[in-house]
Order: C-alpha cells, then sequence, then structure tokens
C-alpha cells in the first residue's frame, strides 16, 4: 500500500482524490486499485477487474478518467446495461468530482446538448446503454465520439461472454465495436461475477495483452441461508413473517414479472410498505421506487434481476429470493447488493418446486434455432423486410423473432437498414459445438444451483467455488455451518400461511381483449369479439399452482371441485362489472382438453342455470402456439367453425377454455359467435399463461 512519505505517481495520486470525494478523507487504496489505474494511465493498457461486489471497481475508472482528463485525454466512455445502474453511475461520478451524461432509451430529446457538450470538452464522462447501436442517429455519431474517446469502459462485463450468467446480444454487439478502437486509448472492464471461464473470454475479446485484477469474492458481512421445502403460499408467508423480524430494508427477488406483482400485492395486504419492480414498469417508475428504497421509506422492493447490477444502497440489510436464479453466480451477482456498509446482512434463498421450468425457458431462449433461422435468411434473400413483413413470412412470434434478429446482428449475418432488416451477404454457419457446449455450462450451473439450494457444504464456500475464487474458504455465518436459519426458521406461522392463501385466490386475473387485427391475418381494422375477461390463475399462482400443474400434466379429465368453486367465486366478483348475464354458456373445443373444458362449462352452466351450447367445432388441428399472430389468425379461421344447426341466442355468451396465450382462439371464436347473433363474449379460462 502506498504511503504519504514517497512521491506519487498521477495515477496513484488521482485515485486517492477520488476515494476521498466518494468515502472521505481515511479512504486508501487497495493495491489492485493502483496497480488497475495505473496500468491504464501511464501503459494505455487493456485491462480487466474482476473484484467483488464493493471492492471499488467503480473508483479505478473514475480516478483513470480524472487522471486522463488532467492530461488532456478526450471523455470517459462508459458502456453500462442497466438504468439504474446508469443513474446511479452519473451520480456517483460527480460526487468524484466528474461531469456526466448519459444517452439512453428514455432521453432522446438530450441527446443533441450532451453530443455538443462533448465537442465542446464540457463533458469528462459519457455512459451509454447496449441498445443505442441498434439506433440509427446513435450509430452514425459514434464513430466520431469514439476517436474522441480518452478511455472505454465496459461496466459489468460478464454481459459480453457467451459464458456470462446475463449474456446480452446487445451488449457483445456495441462491445465488440468499442474494442476495435486503437492501442493509445486504454480499455478497462470491470465485473464482480465470473468464474475462469468467463474471465478468460472477456480477456480473450479484450487483446492478448489484457492485464487482469482478480481477487477474493468472499462477503464476509453476508449471512447465507437456505430454507427448502416450502410449497407456494409458504414461501409468501414466509416472506411476511421475515419483513416483521429483519431489521432495515431490503430487496425480495423473484422470477417473473408475475410473481413480483403478486408478492408485492400479498405484503402489502399484510401492512408492510413494499413495491414492485421491473423491466415493464415506466423508467420514471423505476427511478421512483430505487429512490423510495435508498431513503427507506420502503421496507422491500419485491424486484426481477431488473433490479440487480450495480444498484447502490450500502445499508441493504436483506436479500430474500422466492425462487432460485438459474446459477450460483446469478445468485452471487444479486445477493451482492446487501450488506456493502453494514458489518451483518441476511440473504435467504426459498428455492422452488418449478425452478428448474424456468431456468429451462431462459437457457433455451436466447440459443438460435436452425430451422427458425433459415426462415428468417430465406425471406431476406427475397429482399430486405420490415418486422411486422418478416413476422407474416416466417410465422415466428415476435419475441423470437427479435431475439433471433439480435444474434444474427452481432455475428454480422444482418443489418439494420432504415426501418427494414437486410442480409450483409455474410453466410451463417450454425455452430453446433458452441452452442452444444453453452448448453452443457447451463445444465452444470442448473446442477450446482440445486446443490447450493440442498445445502452442500458452506453456502458462501459453494459460491467462491462456483466463481473459481482463488482463495475459498468456509465462512462459519451461513445456515450450514451454523445450523440456524434467520428470521422465521424452518416454516412460516399458520396465520399468514392462511392469509397468503385467502389472497391468492381471491386475485382477479383480468384478460384484455384483442382489438386490431394482426398484419398477414387477411381481415384488417378493429375487431369485434371478446369482451373483457378472466382466469382463474396466472402463470405460476400460488393459490392455484399445486392444483392446476397437476390437472394440465395428466391425461384429459374433469375439473377437482376446488377448482370449481373457484371459478364459481370469479364469477362473483366479476358480475358486478360485466353488464347483462350472460344467457349460455359455450366450451371451446379442444383436442387436448375436451374434458376438462366441458366439466367446467357444464358446471358454471348448472350453477348459473344456463344452458350448455356446443356452438362451435374444429375441423382440423390448431396451429402451433409458437405460430406468429397473422398466421395462427389464418389457420384459426380454417379449422375453428360454427356448429352446424346451432342456433346461437341474442345475449351475452360465457366463453369457457382450459389456457390462454396468445388469445386468438378465443378471439376468433367470439368473432364467429358474435356474426351468429350474440351480442357479447365473456371469455373465461383457467390457466393465464405468460
Amino acid at each position: 500500500m502506498a504511503t504519504h512519505n514517497r512521491a506519487m505517481g498521477p495515477a496513484e495520486r488521482h485515485l486517492r482524490q477520488v476515494l476521498a470525494a466518494m468515502a472521505g478523507p481515511a479512504a486508501s487504496p487497495r493495491q489492485d486499485q493502483t496497480a488497475a489505474v495505473a496500468a491504464l494511465v501511464e501503459q494505455c493498457a487493456r485491462v480487466l477487474v474482476v473484484q467483488a461486489t464493493g471492492w471499488g471497481k467503480s473508483a479505478v475508472y473514475w480516478a483513470a478518467t480524472s487522471a486522463l482528463r488532467a492530461a488532456g485525454k478526450g471523455p470517459t466512455l462508459i458502456v453500462s446495461p442497466l438504468l439504474a445502474l446508469m443513474r446511479d453511475q452519473v451520480s456517483a461520478a460527480a460526487k468524484a468530482g466528474l461531469r456526466a451524461a448519459t444517452v439512453n432509451s428514455t432521453n432522446p430529446e438530450d441527446w443533441d446538448a450532451v453530443f455538443d457538450d462533448i465537442a465542446a470538452n464540457r463533458l469528462d464522462v459519457l455512459l451509454v446503454s447496449p441498445e443505442r447501436l441498434g439506433n440509427a442517429g446513435f450509430a452514425r455519431r459514434l464513430p466520431g465520439l469514439v476517436a474522441a474517446t480518452g478511455l472505454v469502459v465496459i461496466d459489468e462485463a460478464h454481459c459480453i461472454s457467451d459464458w456470462g450468467f446475463d449474456f446480452r446480444p446487445d451488449y457483445q454487439r456495441l462491445a465488440k465495436t468499442l474494442l476495435g478502437i486503437g492501442a493509445d486509448t486504454p480499455v478497462l472492464a470491470t465485473t464482480a461475477t465470473a468464474n475462469r471461464r468467463v474471465t478468460l473470454d472477456i480477456a480473450h475479446q479484450l487483446g492478448g495483452q489484457t492485464q487482469t485484477f482478480r481477487g477474493s469474492l468472499a462477503r464476509s458481512s453476508l449471512q447465507l441461508a437456505v430454507v427448502p421445502g416450502l410449497g407456494a403460499l409458504e414461501r409468501y408467508a414466509w416472506v411476511g413473517d421475515a419483513l416483521a423480524q429483519f431489521a432495515g430494508s431490503g430487496i425480495v427477488y423473484a422470477l417473473t414479472v408475475a410473481e413480483t406483482e403478486r408478492l408485492a400485492g400479498f405484503l402489502r395486504s399484510c401492512g408492510f410498505e413494499v413495491a414492485a419492480y421491473h423491466g415493464g414498469l415506466e423508467p420514471a417508475a423505476r427511478e421512483a421506487i430505487e429512490d423510495a428504497l435508498r431513503r427507506n421509506t420502503l421496507k422491500a422492493v419485491v424486484a426481477t434481476s431488473a433490479l440487480g447490477m450495480g444498484y447502490d444502497k450500502p445499508d441493504l440489510a436483506f436479500c430474500i429470493h422466492v425462487g432460485s436464479p438459474a446459477s450460483p453466480v446469478a445468485y452471487y451477482q444479486q445477493v451482492g447488493r446487501a450488506g456493502r456498509a453494514l458489518d451483518d446482512a441476511v440473504a435467504v434463498l426459498l428455492p422452488a418446486e418449478t425452478d428448474a421450468q424456468i431456468w429451462a425457458y431462459f437457457a433455451t431462449a436466447g440459443v438460435p434455432d436452425p430451422e427458425r433461422v433459415g426462415r428468417i435468411i430465406d425471406a431476406l434473400a427475397q429482399r430486405p423486410q420490415t418486422l411486422v413483413e418478416l413476422e407474416n413470412a416466417t410465422t415466428l412470434r415476435r419475441g423470437r423473432l427479435e431475439g433471433l434478429l439480435k444474434i444474427l446482428t452481432v455475428e454480422e449475418v444482418v443489418r439494420r437498414e432504415g426501418s427494414a432488416w437486410a442480409l450483409t451477404g455474410k453466410p451463417w454457419i450454425y455452430d453446433a459445438e458452441r452452442w452444444a457446449a453453452l448448453a452443457q455450462v447451463r445444465e452444470r450451473e442448473a446442477g450446482l444451483m440445486r446443490a447450493f439450494a440442498g445445502g452442500a457444504g458452506c453456502l458462501m464456500r459453494f459460491l467462491q467455488d462456483a466463481l473459481d475464487d482463488p482463495d475459498p474458504s468456509d465462512c462459519g455465518r451461513c445456515s450450514v455451518c451454523t445450523g440456524r436459519l434467520p428470521g422465521p426458521g424452518a416454516r412460516p406461522g399458520l396465520a399468514r400461511i392462511e392469509a397468503a392463501r385467502v389472497f391468492a385466490r381471491g386475485q382477479d386475473v383480468v384478460i384484455e381483449p384483442r382489438k386490431l387485427w394482426p398484419a398477414g391475418s387477411a381481415r384488417k381494422g378493429r375487431i369485434v369479439g371478446c369482451n373483457e375477461g378472466r382466469a382463474l390463475a396466472f402463470a405460476d399462482d400460488p393459490g392455484w399452482a399445486e392444483l392446476l400443474r397437476p390437472l394440465f400434466a395428466a391425461p384429459d379429465g374433469p375439473a377437482p371441485p376446488q377448482v370449481l368453486d373457484g371459478l364459481v367465486g370469479v364469477l362473483g366478483r366479476w358480475r358486478r362489472s360485466w353488464g347483462p348475464r350472460p344467457v349460455a354458456v359455450v366450451p371451446m373445443p379442444s383436442a387436448l382438453h375436451p374434458q376438462l373444458i366441458r366439466s367446467v362449462a357444464a358446471h358454471l352452466a348448472a350453477v348459473g342455470q344456463l344452458p350448455l351450447l356446443d356452438a362451435l367445432q374444429l375441423a382440423g388441428p390448431a396451429p402451433d402456439a409458437d405460430t406468429a399472430s397473422g398466421a395462427r389468425v389464418l389457420a384459426l379461421l380454417e379449422v375453428l367453425t360454427p356448429q352446424p344447426g346451432v342456433e346461437i341466442p341474442a345475449g351475452p355468451l360465457l366463453l369457457v377454455d382450459a389456457r390462454y396465450r396468445s388469445g386468438w382462439s378465443m378471439t376468433v371464436a367470439a368473432v364467429l359467435l358474435r356474426q351468429a347473433g350474440a351480442t357479447a363474449v365473456l371469455p373465461l379460462a383457467l390457466h393465464r399463461l405468460p
């Protein structure tokens, strides 16, 4: 460690100044911090820093920026993957005495002023989000911006690695562009969550002379715990009891957007000040929630991984995971939010029985399927096409299509030309070995996470081993080392479990009707079909999951009494707002669940003293669920037809189906019923899927 009794070089001097501004005059630089800043400032090196959360990685790039700017170099360009992280970095730069601004999807009206400030040398730091490279206006400015840059920083650099737990094609694409910068411009990549394979991959992308600074990833302030064997309602109840007992404020992580909303609703019903946080919220709402958590006006934020990397609240007292992330690396990254400025913080994992299914979905979502890619390339071989045109030409659903286009863009097979996509002329070769290796890595990570959730040894040491920490050791603090569980312990209270059951089974799942015909469906304009509808459950609904999961996994059969009673309860709440009462119940024809649907429709008809009307029939197999909207509607109009000889009464009809995903089956059915004389169609499903 440096002392004040000798002359300091510019790297150490600026590092000490930055640390004093950010953490107070008593803060001293770490040896690797000083060495990393010196490599950037004095050697124009390419540097990779892999250190635990709270180690001070940001101080490295703020100090290097300060020193380079003092030497007359251009501003620092930081690539940052999350808006929350970018906002924190702008504030941190100001503490370090640097002028920072950001260019992202939420502030296009500021771009001209920001670039004017760069041209006039009024900015020290510019933060950009990776998806900006897909914006034609930003892409035109990028060469000039790169030429003026004095330092390139790739923050959360595991995102550029195929092997990283949070690989992002947009991020890798921008990183590749920036890594082509001249040798006289230093480059810094930072992350807290990289195992040996990811570290080597990032270093390879940076270049053969990369200097890597890596330290221990142990977090002495964290008390890790796993509470296994809880059911869905018990997990909700455990969180409720824990919030009543834990000091301070924290984050409760969930794997899906739906889960954040449901769990936050339950915790509010228990009297806690909480908010749901996920990528579907408007930026202003997300920022307000982040600030409220910092001020401790919220007991907890129930969040997806959108509130993770870089969120800065040093006194965060706990992290609770309802469901396991897909890998120990992802889990380590998220629990790293807690205990950065506390001697003690709690991180508790409540593994769920559905974890593996969710992991499998996300693991396969980013792998290109050769047949689907072939459809895209064949379509673009005819001519450049817009996203809507490609959707119709390939029959791929929008989300799947956009994901494949990102991968093909990174591999330079396609490019944007205005609003259209076009081939570059570079052939696409399916790298079977690469994707098979990635699948093996993901499966290994899933196995590690299952072992972690099973309490296979010291939990902190387990995470260190998973991240290839050079110096793993038992922590002596976790639930495996001590044999003790925090908060409610192994089981929540019975009263809280019952409260969770009452809450979950009393929630209404609204089905918003489709309003416009999709392109390629041979129909145009507004749809006169379904009214607003309802579903008994959405996704892994804790109130109904244990009943619905075996119901759909088993051979087709009638619905059990609890499900029938639950649907009657849904109708009882819904009838206050649906207007005129239905005059008949219509079961959707189905090749998969005919008995299930008919049992529900018959029961509701009997309870409501309404006729059961078999008004529709299937003349062939329904289209695949992964088919694009336009093609799906075309196919449904061919196979779904009115039942001959059945008279449709003039009045509202209750249309019953087993599952609701895209909504096109019930929409087409409703249109047919309206054309036959129904005045309204009210869709009701057992299970609404994401």
